[in-house]
């Protein structure tokens, strides 16, 4: 099938008609690889008439030296026509003899084409114009033989009294096509240059060959990659149709990589043809990839600049190069196609130039490690430097799959023990976030090869740390053998100082699950005085470590743990390496101690480069579940689980956990735990963290008993471990509501005396208003004075949500009256601005009223973005105003349409005044 060439065939019609009125004439086809000139020159010859005699000949590139070769295809079948066969006949119905006189053998070498030969030629093909007109097709001239070409010249010069229409077809680019004989045919013919295929034959050929139109999306993927080359489309079109592949917007991406045999067969045999200097230029833009220019080009093929300038016309002639500059092929395909015409050495040669090229030019070390990792082995004393920079680069943009592919490369050609080190640890360092167990591995390895104790223990440092669940036990051992080793005994100074006491503060952070080791931690910080050094970053290391020893055990109260984390925050800048181990820490500490303002002005006030975002917004979370904001709380913790790396991923989860937990969020909470075996490890904070997410699960759905369990075997795990602080796992103040619910008051209130002693011990507002209310909730817990204890204690709090929940049950414990309505209005206000419309509602109700229409699940952006909907702006308007991309907006859209339960735009809150009420709401 052929499209848009309904002009060509129409004008190669219009000559042969012609040549029946007796005016012979000569077209010539002409274009790059794949533009189709063969499949025209067939179409031409089978829309020919009747009444014509179509006479065929194809070239090829063996036969150049068969001389007479394409005159005897042509006329030999007009010459010995078989009578039995009446289409192969003439006009008048009668065949003759073939006069092998007046006709050169084929492959006559010693007949030359002389004036009388070519003659006598033109003189059989005129006997054959005597009863019809005749149609010669010629394929691929640029490979027919001189005597051929020779009677071919001979005959468009001196058409007179013939009948004949001659079409041709030249390739473009090939060498061949600049014969002096090839340029007289081509003086004397028409030129038809067959264009590439507009869009709306790509879309043609894709409805042809996969069997249904395609989107938008999917016929750009096509014309792009294809730049309408319709052998090249097909071939893809072909390959796909095989799969079942169908043409829509989400399989574009696989059109872009495709890359068909049939056509890089067809390149090969197309470079294979061309003079030395084109193979040789191809070969050097293949090798460069997209890192060369026209003047590494030029010096990797070792062609002048005439030379150059030839080679490359040619390569855009034969449509094998994009119309950019510098040269760059039209696609990968094409790189395959010059690759399969190299031998492997003749490949490695290429590329290991190429390298030294871009060196010497000095272009980024990126580009030149691209090369190289291509390359099996190089001996350039300059290599392992340039894969060395290359990974810090790769580093900087945020890459570390890239930096460790780079780095293993240069451990390939790295000499000598302290080289192969210092690799080892860059590999750990880039291999932190992705691969834990190999970060360690190669920390290990290189151990071993370092000559010093301060370089040996500096480099275990590397092994990132493991904040929740229990670390590996050959990490312990390798930072204890490095604290061994170094000697923490020693009075150090300077470098050996920092590492030996970050070498503490790993080791106790180590055992941090061990109750012996947990009471050891709160003992070294005491022993450190009050306040402990903070001079340096290793002093604060250590210090955030054993302050969160105290924090989990309750060792020291909220007030004392607060104090010493706000001065470690004052001195740690955010920027340091090591506030990534320090800061976390901290931020759990104050989240405990029902103090965040600080840590709260520290992350909006503060530029976090050089620190993961996942920190930042799990960071973020817990300040704003402190202070009782869930939706906010949800929001910051969703980004940090997006954005952690296999290093953050289960302090994150631990975060979303406990958002999960506050706001009864079941969707999240089911996700969380079909994650678990998954993603999750064996340690207690996560395991924890599980059991109360499954009890939470479970109470929901009216399992009150199993939930019940799962929370008294966490405990007993937590109190075996020395974990004792419920603001961190709550499970006792949940199991006191489940004995109150199970109908177990005696039970309910022995855990709620428990809770309210530690608490008071404690001393952490948050901690301390919650467990008074719980126990005001059982017979004989204190009733409404209890409650107003808590209210009282609670006003101290940055927790909001703790104070409307305490305010909710005071309304409602209350008589009737102005005090009690003035509670529990406070209590629905504080609700609705938590997102906490179940704490709402119930306010509401014991008011005697409904909440407003308000939907309170929206968060603050959302909010935001249905207001500007609400004002009439566009996608693109809000995300300008909002300073956002568009695909933000259109997913805060999403959320806003499920919340809201409306199908689209057009059914949110209209106008102006509805906007700005969600948007106060």
């Amino acid at each position: 099938m052929l499209y848009e060439r309904e002009s060509e065939l129409a004008r190669i019609n219009t000559a042969v008609h012609r040549a029946e009125a007796g005016r012979s004439c000569a077209l010539m086809l002409t274009g790059p690889v794949g533009i189709g000139r063969s499949t025209l020159l067939q179409e031409a010859g089978a829309q020919a008439p009747d009444s014509v005699r179509v006479l065929r000949a194809n070239a090829a590139p063996m036969e150049q030296d068969f001389a007479y070769g394409i005159v005897h295809q042509l006329l030999g079948p007009a010459l010995c026509a078989d009578p039995a066969d009446p289409g192969d006949q003439g006009a008048g119905g009668a065949a003759r003899p073939c006069p092998t006189g007046r006709l050169p053998a084929p492959g006559d070498q010693d007949t030359p084409a002389s004036e009388a030969v070519l003659h006598d030629l033109r003189s059989v093909l005129d006997e054959t114009c005597a009863t019809a007109s005749v149609l010669l097709l010629v394929d691929d001239l640029q490979w027919a033989d001189v005597p051929s070409l020779r009677w071919l010249a001979y005959l468009v010069r001196r058409p007179y009294g013939l009948r004949v229409a001659l079409v041709c077809t030249l390739r473009d680019g090939d060498p061949r096509a600049q014969h002096p004989l090839i340029r007289d045919l081509a003086d004397a013919a028409e030129i038809l240059r067959p264009a590439a295929l507009s869009l709306d034959g790509t879309r043609a050929m894709i409805q042809r060959h996969l069997g249904e139109p395609a989107d938008d999306a999917y016929a750009h993927a096509c014309q792009e990659t294809c730049e309408g080359n319709p052998l090249f489309l097909e071939a893809v079109l072909r390959e796909l149709a095989l799969t079942g592949h169908r043409p829509t917007a989400e399989h574009a991406d696989q059109v872009r990589v495709q890359g068909p045999e049939q056509f890089r067969d067809r390149l090969a045999g197309c470079l294979c043809t061309q003079p030395g200097p084109v193979r040789d230029l191809a070969a050097a833009i293949a090798a460069f990839g997209d890192h060369g220019d026209a003047d590494l080009f030029r010096r990797h093929a070792r062609l002048d600049t005439t030379g150059f300038q030839q080679a490359l016309r040619t390569l855009h002639h034969l449509g094998l190069l994009a119309p950019h500059h510098p040269p760059r092929f039209i696609h990968p395909v094409v790189r395959d196609a010059v690759d399969s015409g190299l031998t492997v050495a003749e490949r490695e040669r290429s590329r290991e130039a190429a390298a030294e090229l871009l060196h010497q030019a000095g272009r980024p070390a990126e580009h030149v490690a691209d090369l190289l990792m291509t390359v099996t082995a190089t001996h350039h004393p300059w290599a392992v430097a340039v894969l060395r920079a290359a990974a810090q680069a790769a580093l900087r943009r945020g890459a570390p799959d890239t930096a460790a592919r780079y780095l293993q490369r240069a451990l390939l050609g790295s000499t000598g023990s302290f080289e192969r080190a210092r690799l080892l640890i860059e590999l750990a360092g880039a291999e932190r976030g992705t691969d834990p167990a190999a970060c360690e591995r190669h920390i290990g390895q290189a151990v071993r090869l370092l000559p010093s104790a301060t370089d040996r223990a500096a480099a275990t440092l590397l092994i990132p740390p493991t904040f929740l669940g229990e670390a590996p036990a050959s990490a312990v051992d390798l930072l204890r053998r490095a604290s061994e080793d170094l000697d923490p005994t020693a009075a150090h100074r300077g470098t050996a100082r920092e590492i030996a006491l970050r070498l503490e503060a790993r080791l106790w952070h180590a055992g941090h699950e061990n109750p012996t080791e947990l009471t050891g931690a709160v003992e070294r910080l005491r022993a450190l005085g009050s306040p402990p050094p903070l001079d340096t970053g290793g002093d604060r290391e250590l210090a955030a470590v054993l302050t969160n020893a105290a924090t989990l055990s309750s060792a020291l109260s909220a007030p004392d743990v607060a104090a010493l984390a706000g001065k470690i925050l004052e001195r740690e800048p955010v920027t340091a390496a090591r506030a990534c181990i320090a800061l976390p820490l901290v931020a759990v500490a104050l989240y405990a101690a029902d103090t965040v303002e600080g840590l709260n002005t520290r992350l909006s006030g503060e530029q976090h480069a050089g620190r993961p975002d996942a920190v930042v917004h799990a960071e973020n979370a817990l300040v704003q579940l402190a202070c009782g904001r869930l939706t906010q709380a949800r929001e910051q913790a969703d980004l940090a689980a997006e954005l952690a790396d296999a290093d953050w991923r289960e302090s994150t989860t631990a975060v979303r956990a406990a958002v999960a937990m506050e706001t009864g969020d079941v969707q999240l909470i089911e996700h969380l735990l079909r994650d678990a075996g998954q993603r999750w490890s064996g340690g207690l904070a996560l395991t924890a963290m599980l059991q109360l997410l499954k009890a939470s699960l479970d109470a929901r759905r009216g399992r009150g008993a199993h939930a019940l369990e799962s929370l008294l075997g966490c405990g007993r795990q937590l109190e075996a471990a020395g974990w004792r602080n419920s603001a961190l796992y709550p499970w006792r103040p949940r199991a006191i509501a489940l004995h109150h619910r199970l109908g177990e008051p005696r039970a309910a209130l022995a855990l709620a005396e428990e809770e309210l002693a530690w608490a008071r011990q404690w001393a952490a507002p948050a901690s301390l208003g919650r467990a008074l209310r719980l126990r005001a909730l059982l017979p004989g817990g204190g009733g409404v004075a209890a409650l107003r204890e808590s209210a009282d204690v609670l006003r101290a709090s940055a927790n909001t949500l703790e104070r409307a929940r305490t305010l909710l049950q005071l309304g409602r414990a209350l008589e009737s009256g102005k005090e009690s309505k003035a509670v529990l209005r406070e209590a629905a206000d504080l609700a609705t601005a938590c997102g906490a419309p179940w704490v709402a509602e119930r306010a509401y109700a014991a008011l005697g009223t409904t909440a407003p229409s308000v939907d309170a699940s929206l968060t603050h952006s959302e909010r935001k973005v249905v207001s500007l909907v609400g004002k009439g702006l566009t996608n693109q308007e809000i995300a300008d105003e909002l300073g956002v991309s568009t695909r933000a907006v259109e997913k805060h859209l999403t959320s806003c349409y499920r919340k809201l339960g409306v199908a689209g735009r057009r059914e949110l809150p209209g106008g102006r005044s509805a906007g700005a009420a969600l948007a106060a709401g």
